[in-house]
């Protein structure tokens, strides 16, 4: 019983790319926004659909989100009140307190971390560069969160 030896064959993406231009052209990083590879209709229907589509769906979460904190708020209050549990006001208070301090605190410097400033400003570069698509998604949205 001989071994049985395995081969694998290796492929290069780099070599493999050159030779087919469509591969680029799907796959490749492409620096251009997307006016350059799309038309303005094409750009709205696809801002208006993943924008209807996210504000569909973040609709549904709200609405699960707020029953579930609301639901949730009530079954303690009902509890606190037939005494099955006591809540520490003087603690909550002073833990509230803390926190207001610590909000004026921060909000005193204005100071934004550079990581935070450079993100900001590639999403604006971002939207500046695709403003039909993201007209389109904001408008999409709007439509998804009223339906």
């Amino acid at each position: 019983a001989g071994a049985k030896e395995d081969s694998f064959n290796v492929l290069d993406l780099a070599e493999y790319t050159k030779n087919r231009p469509w591969w680029r052209k799907i796959f490749a990083p492409s620096s251009g926004s997307s006016a350059e590879k799309y038309n303005v209709a094409t750009q709205l229907v696809i801002g208006g659909v993943t924008g209807w589509c996210t504000g569909f769906i973040f609709q549904k979460v709200g609405k699960l989100a707020a029953t579930a904190v609301g639901g949730g708020f009530f079954l303690l209050q009902i509890a606190n009140h037939t005494g099955y549990i006591k809540v520490d006001w003087k603690l909550v208070e002073r833990d509230v307190n803390k926190a207001k301090q610590q909000l004026k605190f921060h909000s005193s410097g204005n100071k934004v971390s550079p990581e935070v400033k450079s993100r900001v400003d590639e999403v604006i570069i971002f939207l500046k560069k695709n403003v039909i698509l993201t007209g389109g998604f904001a408008g999409g949205f709007m439509l998804g969160m009223a339906s």
